[in-house]
C-alpha cells in the first residue's frame, strides 16, 4: 500500500506537491491520505523482480537487463520573474518530445509530472538575482507514482553561455532508468550542443530516445551531427556490476569519517529521521543516494527527497521516519522544528549537529569492529568509482548476509507456493547474542517487512547479487569447518 503523510501547507508551494511528503506504508503504520505523486525510491523492474526478490527491494532504482527506453522527456527550467514582486519563478521554458493526442487521464497524469519538476529544479527558493559566475552543479531527485512506478530527474544547473549578468537554467531529463553515471555523460552532450543551438539538442535526443538502454556491461553508440565539427560518433557504456550504478560512495567518504558513515548507517538500519545539510545540490545528491544505498538488499521505503525545496522544508516536522537532504541555508528553520530520534549530518563540517547518543551502539558490536575493519583497508589505493563503490558497499552487504542471510530457510511454503516467514524461528537461529538482540528489531522494520513479502510472493529461488554472496559465505563457513576437523 502506497499513500501520502500531510506533513504541512506553504503559501508558495506548487499544487499538490508543495503540500505533501512521501511514504510507504504497512497495514501497521498511521493512515495517510491519497495522492498522485510522491517522492520515493526504487523502480519497477518487472523483467527480473520475480526470480530476485532482493533487488526488486533494492533501493532506489532496480538494475535493468536493457532495451528499456532512455528517457521520457528532456526539459529546459528557467527562472521567470514574477508579474508581482521581484522574485522568480522556474518554469518550463523547452520540453521534447512534446506530447499529444495523450487521453484525458494521461494528460493530467502529464500536467501533474511537469508541474512538479520545477520546484526541484530550483529546490533554494525565489530569491536569485543575474549572475556572471556561477558552479555548474549535477544532481537528482525520484518521483513515485501511487502505483509504485518510478520517474527519476537527472538535473544539471549552469548560466548560460552569454555575456553580462544572466539566470542559471536547469537541463533536466526525465527517466525510469536508473544509472547516474551514464545520464552525467549525456548532460555533458546536451550542455555542449546548447552552447551552440537549441537545434542542435534535437536529432541528439532523437538518437537516444530510438536507442535502447544497453545491457550491463554493454555500449551504445549514437551518431549525431554538429555544425562545424561534422559527424560524432557517441558511445555511452554501461557498468557490468550493476547493482550499483545509481550511487557514487566519493562523496560520502569525502565528507565524513568511516566511524560516521557506519552510524548513519546504523540509524537507517532502524528507519530514524535522517537529515543531511550542505550548501550545494550535488552533495546532498549524492551523499543521501550513497547513505540509502548502503542498505541493500532493502530499501528505503518512507520519505525519501535528496533535496528538499523550500516550500517543503515543514517534511522535516513529520512524525514518520525519513531521509532527506537540505541546503546549509534553511539550517535555522530546520532546528527550529520539533524533532525526536533525529540525526542532523553537517556535509560541510563532517559533524553531527543533532543524535541520539546511541548510534554506537545499534549494530552489535565485533559485526560493526568488521565493517569498520574492512573500510579501511586498502581504501586510499582505489582508484575507480567502480572500485570505491564496491569496496564501500561490499562490507554492509556481508553485515546483512551475517545477520539476516539465512532468511530462505525460514520461509514455509504451502502446496500453492505461497510462502509463510518464521519469525521467531529465524531470529533464535543465530548463535550470537548480541546479532539476536539486533535482528529482533530489525525483523520489526519496513525495510525487513517488504523485502520478506516479496521473498514470501516469489515462487521461485532467489538469485541476485544479494543470494551470491550468501552462497559464497555458506560455503566458506563449510571449509572453515572441514579444516577444523581436518587439524582434530
Amino acid at each position: 500500500m502506497k499513500a501520502l503523510e500531510r506533513c504541512g501547507d506553504s503559501e508558495n508551494s506548487a499544487p499538490f506537491w508543495g503540500k505533501v511528503a512521501a511514504t510507504r506504508t504497512l497495514g501497521r503504520c498511521p493512515r495517510r491520505s491519497p495522492g498522485q505523486y510522491h517522492r520515493g525510491s526504487a523502480q519497477d523492474n518487472s523483467g527480473e523482480a520475480a526470480k530476485e526478490p532482493e533487488r526488486a527491494q533494492e533501493h532506489c532504482l532496480t538494475n535493468f537487463a536493457g532495451g528499456q527506453h532512455f528517457f521520457e522527456y528532456l526539459l529546459v527550467v528557467s527562472l521567470k520573474k514574477r508579474r508581482s514582486g521581484e522574485d522568480y519563478e522556474p518554469t518550463i521554458t523547452y520540453q521534447f518530445p512534446k506530447r499529444e493526442n495523450l487521453l484525458r487521464g494521461q494528460q493530467e497524469e502529464e500536467e501533474r509530472l511537469l508541474s512538479a519538476i520545477p520546484l526541484f529544479c530550483f529546490p533554494d527558493g525565489n530569491e536569485w538575482a543575474p549572475l556572471t559566475e556561477y558552479p555548474r552543479e549535477t544532481f537528482s531527485f525520484v518521483l513515485t507514482n501511487v502505483d509504485g512506478s518510478r520517474k527519476i530527474g537527472y538535473c544539471r544547473r549552469l548560466l548560460p553561455a552569454g555575456r553580462g549578468p544572466r539566470l542559471p537554467k536547469v537541463y533536466c531529463i526525465i527517466s525510469c532508468v536508473g544509472c547516474f553515471g551514464l545520464f552525467s555523460k549525456i548532460l555533458d552532450e546536451v550542455e555542449k550542443r546548447h552552447q551552440i543551438s537549441m537545434a542542435v539538442i534535437y536529432p541528439f535526443m532523437q538518437g537516444l530516445r530510438e536507442a535502447a538502454f544497453p545491457a550491463p556491461g554493454k555500449t551504445v553508440t549514437l551518431k549525431s551531427f554538429i555544425p562545424d565539427s561534422g559527424t560524432e560518433f557517441i558511445s555511452l557504456t554501461r557498468p557490468l556490476d550493476s547493482h550499483l550504478e545509481h550511487v557514487d560512495f566519493n562523496s560520502l567518504l569525502q565528507c565524513l569519517s568511516l566511524e560516521q558513515i557506519v552510524q548513519i548507517f546504523a540509524s537507517a538500519v532502524l528507519e530514524r529521521r535522517i537529515i543531511f545539510l550542505a550548501e550545494d545540490l550535488s552533495t546532498l545528491s549524492q551523499c543521501i543516494h550513497a547513505a540509502a544505498a548502503l542498505l541493500y538488499p532493502f530499501s528505503w521505503a518512507h520519505t525519501y527527497i535528496p533535496v528538499v525545496p523550500e516550500s517543503l522544508l515543514a517534511t522535516v516536522c513529520c512524525p514518520t521516519p525519513f531521509m532527506v537532504g537540505v541546503q546549509m541555508r534553511f539550517l535555522q528553520e530546520v532546528t527550529e522544528s520539533p524533532m525526536e530520534e533525529v540525526l542532523l549530518v553537517n556535509l560541510r563540517e563532517g559533524t553531527f549537529l543533532m543524535s541520539v547518543g546511541d548510534e554506537k551502539d545499534i549494530l552489535p558490536p565485533k559485526l560493526q569492529d568488521d565493517i569498520l575493519d574492512s573500510l579501511g583497508q586498502g581504501i586510499n589505493d582505489l582508484q575507480t568509482s567502480e572500485q570505491i563503490n564496491e569496496h564501500v558497499s561490499g562490507p554492509f552487504v556481508q553485515f546483512f548476509v551475517k545477520t539476516v542471510g539465512h532468511y530462505v530457510s525460514y520461509i514455509k511454503r504451502e502446496a500453492n507456493g505461497q510462502g509463510h516467514f518464521q519469525e521467531r524461528a529465524f531470529y533464535k537461529a543465530l548463535n550470537s547474542k548480541a546479532n539476536r538482540r539486533f535482528v529482533k528489531k530489525f525483523v520489526k522494520t519496513q525495510l525487513f517487512s517488504l523485502f520478506i513479502q516479496e521473498a514470501e510472493k516469489s515462487k521461485n529461488p532467489p538469485a541476485g547479487y544479494f543470494q551470491q554472496k550468501i552462497l559464497e559465505y555458506e560455503e566458506q563457513k563449510k571449509q572453515k569447518k572441514s579444516r577444523e576437523k581436518t587439524v582434530k
